[in-house]
């Protein structure tokens, strides 16, 4: 399995056997310039415009926006139910969180989660061996509210999402934090361009990985 960042919460997962599954595609906003993508599943956390350009993917995809299951070319995906902030939707509605089980591994992103999981939201998500989580802080959790869902969840690999950059600019300076405090608390981490992703490489501890966008 291969993970790509293209910038905020967008992730772009080919399996082994070439299923490409587009996750809240950004487009050009926010500093970010995100190329016209191909895929066959495109993934959508919550109708924000940082999150939903699915204009930019050509192709007969077909769109989860859902918190349901699905089954598509042999991928599976469970949609759970949370919230953009800490106050059941109140300020900023809700969210999914998706678990897609592709090559034999379970990934979850969490799209811009902005609360603790209950446990039976934990419960529901299950194991996982990815985790795509926001750490940005202001809009959504923050690296210490990230940590404490990784905790919940476990993961052998977490990968910090929809925080501060270069490329934000001013607007970066304002909206979000730095991955810092998350990748403090982790303890252990690793920059990749690509990440690529095989059941043997999975560890008992949790690693960070942060990426480049492209």
């Amino acid at each position: 399995m291969k993970i790509r960042w293209y910038g905020q919460s967008s992730f772009l997962i080919t399996s082994e056997a070439g299923t490409k599954v587009l996750i809240d595609p950004l487009g050009k906003m926010l500093g970010y310039k995100m190329p016209r993508l191909t895929a066959d599943i495109v993934a959508v956390t919550h109708n924000h415009r940082d999150h939903n350009q699915v204009q930019i993917v050509d192709g007969e995809y077909i769109l989860v926006n859902e918190a349901k299951s699905y089954e598509i070319d042999g991928i599976r995906i469970k949609g759970i139910k949370t919230f953009h902030d800490n106050v059941g939707g109140a300020k900023r509605g809700d969210n999914i969180v998706f678990v897609f089980e592709i090559d034999g591994m379970r990934v979850a992103h969490c799209g811009d989660l902005g609360h603790q999981l209950s446990d039976e939201q934990a419960e529901a998500i299950g194991q996982v061996d990815v985790l795509m989580v926001p750490v940005g802080g202001k809009m959504t959790l923050d690296g210490q509210g990230a940590y404490k869902v990784a905790q919940q969840l476990k993961p052998s690999i977490a990968i910090p999402m929809h925080y501060r950059k270069k490329a934000l600019g001013l607007a970066g300076r304002f909206f979000f934090e730095k991955a810092d405090v998350f990748l403090k608390l982790i303890g252990s981490s690793r920059h990749e361009q690509v990440l690529m992703v095989e059941p043997q490489h999975l560890k008992g501890q949790t690693e960070a990985v942060t990426l480049d966008y492209k």
